[in-house]
Formats: structure tokens, C-alpha cells, sequence
């Protein structure tokens, strides 16, 4: 009789045990949707990353709403390009998630910068630059382009790094982590086959773009825009650069000139005038697409649609 009673509370204890749930994942806090999209990927399975930048939002001015902020002082770990794109957010990462690991992409190892050239397009003959260190060992990027994402090899560089960060801090769920990464990896690999396929008919042709945000895209899969309406999304073009543009459009017979969700298609639309350039929309942060793990590959497939279906005349 007595055994029996001990046993009672002990198969009670185990039950109690087994009916806890597990540890929950870290807070994850990203900048730009495909950012949050690659970090969904690795944790999918573990938990669901949240992003500060709300879709069709412009990553170089962003005023941050309370519950944005607040998003920050919970987070275990922050995943963020870098203040070469978000320079409002190193203040508030430093202010407000100052106990969370903050994790610069632009720093991510085995990742390939590139850096703006005159007029923000390569005067290095498109060879790829790479981050120095100072005396101290911090790294410097110069005038280095942080639109990183928008080649697919960086997008793996940048899955490697999320896994091992986020597999430092948890341990329980660190092949989970790493083995998503992997995958992912894998499926990247696959979607950059598909692009160069999409693209190489287009290869040559002339086009424009709102602002000089492509050039890993380009510079990954073969092919150079002619120039940017704009040489950032932070510097509006005036009239004299308008006529500029609109004037080497006409000397490079630029088939289309592509506008961005995130920036006022009127200057754009402007630059064309008169030139016969078709436009279209180029979106490098996936606007009109769902947040979540599928995010990133379909911006960079519709990249390339995008590409391939105004110059093909269509």
C-alpha cells in the first residue's frame, strides 16, 4: 500500500513535467520585411520574428510608432542591415534594446559589399569590396552599398549569421535553427537559377531606376541599369537632374524607367517623358507581398518578372 502511494505523486510529478511547455523562443526584432522574412525562416518551427519597418514604409526616414518601440525594449536579439540604411534606428537600438544582442547585417561574415561608385553606380569594375578594420578591430564600410539583401548569395551569408546568433543565445533549439538555415540555403540557390533564366533574354537592354538601390541584383545576375533618377531615396532629384536623366535616357535608348512603391512615382514619370521608356515598378522591400517566410524569395523572383517583362516589351 504504501508503494502505492509513493508512486501516486510521482507519476503525477512526470505528468506536471511533461505537460510544461517548452522554452519559449527569443524576442526577435528585425528592421526591413526581408530581414523579418529570412529570420522567420530560420526560426520557423521555434517562434515568428517581428519587423519595425511596416510594409511600403522607406527605410532611410522612418519616425518609429510606440508599440514599434516598444518592440525594441523586448527583444533578445535585433537583426538590422546597418545605419548605412536605417540611420535612425542605431540611436534607438542602442537606447532602447541596449541588454539585446544587436547584430548589423552589413557585418555578417562571408557576406560580398559592394561599393557606390560615382554617380552611385561601380567604378571598381564591378569587383567586390569588403569591410576593413580599424587599429581596434571595428569594422568600416565607406561608402559600401548596405542594399545587401537583393542578391540571393548574400540572402545565405545572411541565414548562416541568424542561425548562429540566434543559436548562441539558444542553445535547445540551436540544429533547428541551423538546419533551417540550411535549407533555405538550398532553396536560394535554386531561386537564383531560375532568375539567371528569367533575365538573360533581357541582358543589354537599357533601363533606369528610381533610385541606386540594385546593383547586387545586377551585379549577381548579369546585368546594369544606366543610371538612377536618383542617386538615394534620402536626395530627391531636382530639375537640373530630371533633365539630366531624361537626357541620357534618350542617349542610351532606355526601354523603361522603373518606379518604387516606397517613393513618389512622379519624378520617375517625369524623367520619362518624351524619351519613349516605358515604366514599370522595381520593388526592392516587397510592398504588396505577405510578411513571412516566403517574403524573400518571391521579391527576388519578382524582381527579375519585373525586369524581364518591360524590356521584353510586355
Amino acid at each position: 500500500m504504501k508503494r502505492r502511494l509513493f508512486r501516486l505523486p510521482l507519476f503525477a510529478a512526470l505528468a506536471s513535467v511533461a505537460a510544461l511547455p517548452a522554452a519559449a523562443a527569443p524576442e526577435v526584432v528585425t528592421d526591413i520585411p526581408p530581414v523579418h522574412s529570412l529570420a522567420a525562416r530560420v526560426m520557423q518551427g521555434m517562434g515568428e520574428p517581428t519587423s519595425i519597418l511596416p510594409p511600403g514604409a522607406t527605410p532611410h526616414g522612418y519616425s518609429m510608432r510606440p508599440s514599434e518601440a516598444a518592440r525594441l525594449q523586448a527583444a533578445d536579439i535585433v537583426f538590422w542591415v546597418g545605419e548605412g540604411l536605417t540611420p535612425w534606428l542605431e540611436d534607438a537600438v542602442e537606447s532602447l534594446a541596449a541588454d539585446a544582442v544587436s547584430v548589423e547585417l552589413m557585418e555578417a561574415p562571408g557576406l560580398a559589399l559592394l561599393e557606390f561608385g560615382e554617380d552611385g553606380h561601380d567604378d571598381h569594375d564591378g569587383k567586390e569590396e569588403h569591410a576593413h578594420e580599424d587599429e581596434h578591430g571595428h569594422e568600416h564600410h565607406g561608402d559600401m552599398d548596405p542594399h545587401i539583401w537583393l542578391d540571393p548569395a548574400n540572402g545565405k551569408a545572411v541565414l548562416a549569421e541568424m542561425a548562429a546568433r540566434l543559436a548562441a543565445i539558444d542553445p535547445a533549439n540551436a540544429d533547428a535553427y541551423k538546419a533551417n538555415a540550411a535549407a533555405e540555403a538550398a532553396e536560394l540557390d535554386a531561386l537564383a537559377a531560375r532568375v539567371e533564366a528569367v533575365v538573360a533574354p533581357v541582358r543589354g537592354k537599357a533601363f533606369f531606376t528610381a533610385h541606386d538601390a540594385y546593383r547586387y541584383f545586377e551585379h549577381r545576375f548579369g546585368i546594369e541599369s544606366a543610371g538612377s533618377v536618383a542617386l538615394s531615396d534620402a536626395a530627391p532629384p531636382g530639375p537640373a537632374r530630371l533633365d539630366h536623366i531624361r537626357s541620357e535616357m534618350r542617349e542610351h535608348s532606355a526601354l523603361c524607367v522603373f518606379i518604387e512603391p516606397q517613393l513618389d512615382p512622379k519624378l520617375a514619370q517625369t524623367a520619362a517623358e518624351g524619351t519613349g521608356a516605358r515604366v514599370a515598378v522595381l520593388d526592392p522591400l516587397g510592398a504588396d507581398l505577405e510578411p513571412g517566410p516566403g517574403l524573400y524569395p518571391a521579391l527576388i523572383e519578382g524582381l527579375a518578372q519585373s525586369l524581364a517583362g518591360c524590356l521584353g516589351g510586355s
